[in-house]
């Protein structure tokens, strides 16, 4: 136990022992680089803005048509016959012909078989999102992460961290039975909450972004081992050494910060880090940072918040996309 009566992380007794500085240093560079690519990966499944392009210019020229006025109404008033005269007398196809011969976007919207722009904006927006197939997002994902987590530990070792200000020791409450345990029922009553926490939301009307999780899910069986054994561990491993054993206990251990203080920092982060999951999911996802933080100061271990963590995400793809159940009752 610390000076937090709450905490069961340790302060170095030789600080010099280590470059704590410049470990902490590069962590920052490090969440820097990650939260850069989490916002730069958003448009790769977020649709709040309409592609630039043919789209965009139909957009323009619709909004720059404008009824006619008063003096242009007097001088285009219909025949009989549904043609209309011109200023010299002559007669001129009306609207309904002209709408035949447009191009076939507009033609389509006539004809209610394609939507508004925005929904057809969206529509190819999510196209070109399932473009990429799920193996080639999951290879993304495992390099990016397996990235950033491989440089973060380079660092460790280079500026001589000792394990236990990431949360390891031989302490069976760190990396013993125990912390499996304890690890495993907070997963699963994180997960439960968030289902929960998740139907509400849509009885409100408040939609949860859930297509990045619909994108990853895999399309064979070799895909979902792929999805289990490889890329959640590696996912749910990265971002605890990162945000929570980095940021919050290396830092403790080092500097003797106020590990709360430093908890508000990481979920924070870790929130700006799943923006590609929408407003309410960052506001989810800032709670369940904050929670696993917790978790890691209350027990000092990484092995608790990595299992938990892993079975939130496991919990999740495994209900939701690999048996299709929603349970909580949620749309």
């Amino acid at each position: 136990m610390t000076q937090w009566a709450t905490s069961a992380l340790r302060v170095a007794t030789d600080p010099a022992g280590a470059d704590w500085a410049l470990f902490v240093g590069l962590t920052g560079v490090v969440l820097t680089l990650f939260l850069t690519l989490a916002r730069l990966s958003q448009s790769a499944v977020r649709d709040d803005v309409d592609p630039p392009g043919r789209l965009a210019t139909v957009s323009t020229e619709e909004s720059d048509a404008s009824p006619a006025g008063p003096d242009d109404a007097d001088e285009t008033m219909p025949n009989a016959d549904g043609t209309t005269p011109d200023t010299n007398g002559a007669t001129a196809v009306d609207d309904v012909e002209l709408a035949d011969s447009a191009a076939p976007f507009d033609a389509e919207r006539l004809d209610g078989s394609s939507g508004t722009a925005r929904e057809t904006a969206t529509a190819e927006a999510d196209d070109e999102a399932g473009d990429l197939s799920a193996g080639a997002l999951l290879i993304n994902v495992v390099f990016t992460q397996g990235l950033f987590g491989g440089l973060l530990l380079l660092a460790a070792w280079y500026t001589e961290i000792p394990a236990w200000a990431f949360g390891l020791t031989a302490e069976p409450l760190s990396t013993g039975l125990p912390a499996v345990l304890v690890g495993a029922a907070l997963g699963v009553g994180l997960y439960v909450v968030n289902e929960l926490g998740a139907a509400g939301a849509d009885s409100m009307g408040v939609e949860y972004d859930e297509r990045l999780r619909s994108m990853l899910a895999p399309d064979t069986a070799a895909g979902w081992v792929v999805l289990f054994v490889l890329v959640l561990p590696i996912i749910a491993g990265v971002e605890e050494f990162v945000f929570r054993a980095a940021v919050i206990g290396a830092t403790t251990a080092g500097f003797g910060t106020s590990p709360w203080a430093l908890a508000v920092v990481s979920s924070l982060a870790f929130a700006l880090g799943h923006g590609a999951q929408g407003k309410l999911g960052i506001v989810v996802t800032g709670g369940l940072g904050f929670v696993l933080a917790s978790a890691f100061i209350v027990t000092g271990s990484f092995l608790v918040v990595f299992v938990a963590h892993y079975l939130v995400n496991a919990l999740e793809f495994a209900v939701h996309e690999l048996l299709g159940i929603d349970w909580a009752g949620s749309n």
